[in-house]
């Protein structure tokens, strides 16, 4: 037990190391840059005549981009008496955060770019507090239930790059580096090295294709994917298409430790016919290996997309291999003199189980949930959305997701107001809706009498970029 916590210290101890050096090395190359190209306006400019002069030092071609944004967040939620939290407190939930996250990427002319995104946020209210009172009675209940968000945290990652400053029953201060990563643009195509973000798969909500840190199909915040850290390259594949290669390295969190069966290798062939596209996966992804044919293309003035994967599970499992698929289709239209757009999508989960309280004691499931990649625990279901452009400043949304084998499912009702170039108000909810022992209704914890049920919850945000 000591030398894993004193590797633990170790590991920390290094990864703050590279966050500070990371900040401090994008801080004092992008100075330099700006103070280059500020004393560059002041210089004559060279006669083009003079072809056979000398180029410039490497150094002298780096330049600089800024960016970020800080988001504002409220949320009520109105929790049920049967939920988990019973023991507790069942009122109104208050909670909140405020987010900065500031962008910078450096270019080396033609050569690549260091990309990092540093973030610091501030989060707390009733649900934290509760949650915290709630822990250890009883002792799984709150790592089974569905309603419990994981927090933000790099056990898993090779890089552990997220630190608290402060934190209490109340609320967090954390900071942490979303992107550290150098990119490398060899004539023959794209190397990337660090945390980074890769998405694969072409569902709008459900996206089986995409193994690696997906966003939720409930996910409406989806300004940034979370970063992982990565091994990266993309090559043309001479009159066939691009090859793309992965390579995540991943700690076990009992340990610490890299370990082969925690990391993701995975390839990519893309391919294309006409107005057709087909993406052909392979993929050794912790334990499990997966396959996966994708394609896409038009019918009329819509766009189809269809991902399939199959998972060949570890040996010691005992779940049988299954089947994962996504097919939807979107549309735009002028309705009223007013521009819309919508999709639908099937999503079929082949691990899904609909007896649900025995689905949270399935160990693979369980897996999934805790690592990120699987959200619902049915099988089939059918989503829409909508987006109405009622102003171009102001837009409307409704995003519904239904499982269909017992009928239950969420609604997600939102508008987006650009008050100003760079102030950005969205406010809206989340409403569950079914009957008793369904998914979204809400149905018995494994072992208790206490209900799954997320509850219901409004919420307003206001995002300032720069």
């Amino acid at each position: 037990m000591g030398s894993i916590v004193t590797n633990h210290c170790k590991r920390s101890s290094v990864t703050a190391q590279c966050l500070l050096l990371g900040i401090c090395l994008t801080h004092i190359l992008a100075i330099a840059s700006s103070r280059a190209s500020s004393n560059s306006q002041n210089e004559p400019v060279a006669d083009s005549r003079y072809d056979t002069a000398p180029s410039e030092p490497w150094y002298k071609n780096v330049e600089a981009g800024w960016g970020g944004q800080i988001k504002v967040q409220g949320f009520a939620s109105w929790v049920e008496d049967e939920s988990i939290f019973q023991p507790v407190d069942t009122e109104t939930y208050y909670d909140g955060n405020v987010q900065g996250r500031l962008k910078s990427k450096l270019f080396f002319g033609k050569r690549g770019s260091f990309e990092t995104h540093y973030e610091v946020v501030l989060a707390g209210g009733d649900t934290r507090s509760h949650k915290k009172t709630l822990e250890g009675i009883p002792p799984d209940l709150l790592d089974a239930s569905l309603l419990m968000s994981r927090p933000l945290e790099d056990d898993r990652r090779l890089m552990d790059l997220t630190k608290p400053i402060d934190e209490n029953d109340d609320y967090v201060l954390y900071h942490r580096l979303d992107r550290l990563s150098l990119t490398w643009l060899p004539e023959w195509g794209v190397v990337r090295i660090g945390r980074q973000a890769v998405t694969w798969g072409n569902g709008l909500l459900f996206n089986p294709m995409d193994l690696f840190n997906p966003f939720s199909p409930a996910d409406i915040e989806r300004d940034y994917k979370t970063g992982d850290d990565i091994v990266s390259a993309q090559f043309c594949v001479d009159k066939i298409g691009d090859f793309q290669f992965l390579y995540v390295p991943r700690r076990n969190p009992s340990s610490g430790d890299v370990a082969w069966d925690q990391n993701s290798l995975a390839g990519k062939l893309h391919l294309a016919s006409g107005t057709t596209e087909f993406d052909v996966v392979a993929a050794k992804h912790y334990r499990d290996a997966v396959v996966g044919l994708g394609s896409t293309g038009y019918l009329g003035d819509a766009a189809w997309r269809l991902d399939a994967t199959w998972t060949f599970l570890d040996e010691d499992s005992d779940s049988r291999d299954y089947l994962s698929l996504v097919a939807n289709m979107d549309y735009s239209w002028a309705w009223w003199e007013k521009n819309c757009y919508g999709f639908l999508e099937f999503f079929y989960n082949g691990l899904g189980d609909d007896q649900y309280t025995e689905a949270l004691s399935d160990p693979d499931i369980l897996e999934r949930l805790d690592r990120g990649e699987l959200f619902t625990l049915g099988r089939a279901y059918v989503s829409g959305h909508i987006r109405v452009e009622l102003h171009p400043l102001f837009n409307v949304y409704l995003t519904v997701i239904n499982n269909l084998t017992r009928f239950s499912g969420i609604l997600q009702p939102r508008t987006t107001w650009d008050i100003a170039q760079d102030l950005q108000m969205t406010f809206g909810g989340t409403i569950f809706y079914g009957g008793r022992d369904t998914e979204y209704g809400g149905f018995k914890m494994p072992g208790t009498d206490l209900m799954n049920k997320i509850p219901d919850s409004a919420f307003f945000w206001l995002t300032c970029f720069f």
